[in-house]
């Protein structure tokens, strides 16, 4: 078997970049480790940047975020007991935001992907990669029993931290950069209406806090926890009360609770290698970097990734510019440091670090007061939180 570019998982960033490079006449081959519905199951994030919103149109697969995506012209801090907006257009241009789940963003791809004809091996085992340095690369895998080599002529590695594209490479190839918080967040999802219309992002004594949706009618709300917590420790009673505990208090008395339909916990981690690529292989979104949830980059990063390697490809294919494959790491990075410092200093400035009253708890009200009180403040959270623009190749 043999194909252009093989790529390795079948998530958000595998799948768009199939999906660009089927639309380019670049030939694909996806292998997913798991079920469609198990990839489909996955609760993840749910703001896109400007960025990746218009490389879902570019994609040809906007249409039904176009009709049930919610468009977010801005979002709220809370500290407090007080509320400030971020008006997000006014600050950037008229640039905003998109609340549309990542599962609905996969279930898009996916039926974008089978229309195409184009192969997909779900639950394929033992995936296995080789040759990457040289001209003629090759991946190994079985599905269904059987065996199977499909040989390309380069490998994007959108499997995820734990997947195999990261490991294969020495360890002597990579340099690791990674810090892990004392705390993580616990996720629950209600169909109860948003409490309100735009994401509240609450630091609290008690921890932080915050108010997102998937939906006018699906909401997904977020507390600070500790990292010795388990899902089990908190009932959906227990959740709302705090939840309310942390909120200002015009915001808690008009929040609707209701019965969870999903709860979980995510520690926060902050974590890149470099380089992404070796040889042939080209390691895009969390197979090689992870950010804390805080500013919703995650995603959103990876698509950044993908929109750089697809446009990489084309100019190999059609133009035979194989002297710009070795700046796919320097353009990715740039972007991708520039996230993570967004990430760690929005974790840093809302979350409860000590039980204790400490200079540090001081420094984040004055970071929050100055910055809701300073046009020039604002402007620089709201151009970040947008997402900064994607670098060309040259």
């Amino acid at each position: 078997m043999t194909t252009q570019v093989a790529i390795i998982g079948a998530g958000p960033s595998g799948l768009l970049l199939g999906q660009l490079l089927e639309r380019a006449g670049i030939a694909t081959v996806i292998l997913e480790r798991k079920s469609g519905d198990y990839v489909l199951g996955r609760i993840r994030a749910g703001v896109l940047e400007q960025g990746m919103v218009d490389l879902l149109r570019e994609a040809g697969v906007s249409e039904r975020m176009e009709a049930e995506g919610l468009p977010h012209e801005g979002f709220e801090l809370a500290f407090d007991n007080r509320r400030a907006r971020v008006d997000l257009a006014a600050l950037t241009g008229g640039q905003r935001v998109m609340v549309y789940g990542q599962t609905e963003v996969t279930r898009d791809l996916m039926a974008a992907r089978q229309a195409s004809g184009a192969t997909t091996f779900y639950e394929a085992d033992e995936v296995a990669l080789h040759n990457l340095e040289s001209d003629a690369p090759s991946v190994t895998f079985i599905h269904q029993g059987k065996r199977y080599h499909l040989h390309a002529q380069y490998v994007a590695g959108c499997d995820g931290y734990h997947g195999v594209s990261r490991r294969t490479i020495p360890d002597e190839r990579l340099k690791t950069f990674e810090r892990v918080y004392p705390f993580g967040w616990l996720g629950l999802l209600s169909d109860t209406p948003p409490v309100t219309h735009e994401l509240i992002y609450a630091r609290h004594e008690r921890g932080f806090a915050l108010c997102s949706m998937r939906s006018v009618q699906r909401s997904r709300y977020y507390l600070q926890v500790s990292l010795d917590d388990t899902v089990d420790d908190w009932s959906d009673a227990r959740f709302w009360q705090e939840l309310k505990q942390r909120l200002p208090n015009d915001v808690a008395q008009q929040l609707v609770t209701g019965p969870s339909i999903e709860k979980s916990i995510a520690p926060l981690r902050s974590f890149v290698v470099e380089p992404m690529q070796f040889g042939r292989l080209f390691l895009v979104g969390d197979a090689a970097h992870i950010v804390p949830p805080t500013g919703a980059k995650g995603l959103n990063l990876a698509a950044s990734d993908v929109s750089t390697l697809y446009r990489l490809m084309v100019k190999v294919f059609e133009d035979g510019r194989t002297d710009l494959l070795e700046r796919y790491s320097e353009v990715c990075l740039r972007r991708i440091w520039k996230a993570e410092r967004f990430s760690w200093w929005m974790t840093s400035m809302l979350h409860r670090f000590s039980d204790e009253e400490t200079f540090e708890e001081r420094m984040q009200l004055a970071e929050l007061d100055y910055l809701t009180g300073s046009r020039a403040g604002l402007t620089t959270l709201a151009e970040n939180y947008v997402g900064l623009p994607y670098e060309a190749l040259e």
